[in-house]
């Protein structure tokens, strides 16, 4: 026997306003149960485990242990960008000139979380 994962659970200050920042990062539903204000949201993912954000009296203060990694469908760079634009601050730039590497970033509440090659541009390295 095995276990299966239900969701992979962030704790935060404000859940709803985090699950809706990250519901915006992967174009993925609020499920419709969460509401402002609510001590607990979801994102819906179209499959696999569902974020599952839990409001937590302290704020994050350490270094994630665990973290998400995200390849876009758009160039590494369009996605770090729009990241910024909806809230994400960069924390450590790890690209490289000849185009490998990844961004870490981190979220309103400062979780960390990588942005890493497009497929497209790990095909292109590859094939170069």
């Amino acid at each position: 026997m095995v276990s299966v994962m239900q969701n992979v659970a962030v704790d935060c200050v404000d859940a709803y306003e985090l699950a809706r920042f990250w519901s915006e990062v992967l174009g993925c539903p609020l499920h419709p149960e969460s509401k402002p204000g609510d001590a607990e949201a979801e994102v819906t993912l179209p499959e696999g485990p569902m974020l599952y954000f839990n409001q937590v009296p302290e704020p994050k203060t350490v270094k994630n242990r665990l973290h998400l990694c995200l390849r876009p469908e758009t160039s590494r760079e369009e996605e770090v960008e729009r990241l910024l634009g909806l809230g994400a601050t960069l924390v450590a730039d790890r690209r490289e000139a000849d185009g490998a590497g990844w961004a870490v970033l981190a979220d309103p509440e400062g979780n960390e979380f990588c942005v890493l090659r497009s497929a497209a541009e790990r095909a292109a390295m590859s094939s170069s």
